[in-house]
């Protein structure tokens, strides 16, 4: 019996949309990828004008954010992988930019979760 080799070919992006609680990426070969803005706080915690200045890198491999220096590829998004930041370089992404002023911010970005006002109707419970 024979069998044939499929090569798979990455998707690459060509319009993206950041709404209040997801990352739409629509790919070149008609899929549409949505997940949660959560996975990225940089996305998350962007202004709507910041969130819709956006650039492809490399043809469609990866999208970049450069208001909020944020860069995602294609290929992690298609593999189900939130951001990789540390929570140390998103604090200090945060203070640089005057978001980490209270107690309450600093404990919803150490728990990964979207900050009062950024998520739709949904209570945040914090981890102690």
């Amino acid at each position: 019996m024979s069998s044939s080799v499929i090569e798979a070919r990455p998707g690459l992006a060509q319009n993206v949309a950041v709404t209040k609680d997801a990352l739409v990426v629509d790919l070149t070969d008609g899929r549409t990828l949505t997940v949660p803005l959560a996975w990225y706080p940089r996305l998350a915690y962007g202004t709507p004008a910041q969130r819709s200045k956006w650039r492809l890198i490399g043809r469609g491999v990866g999208i970049h954010w450069p208001d909020l220096d944020e860069d995602i590829s294609v290929e992690g998004l298609l593999a189900g992988q939130p951001s990789g930041e540390s929570q140390t370089s998103l604090q200090k992404w945060l203070k640089s930019r005057g978001l980490l002023a209270s107690n309450a911010l600093r404990r919803s970005v150490s728990n990964r979760t979207v900050p009062a006002g950024k998520h739709k109707g949904r209570a945040t419970r914090s981890r102690r």
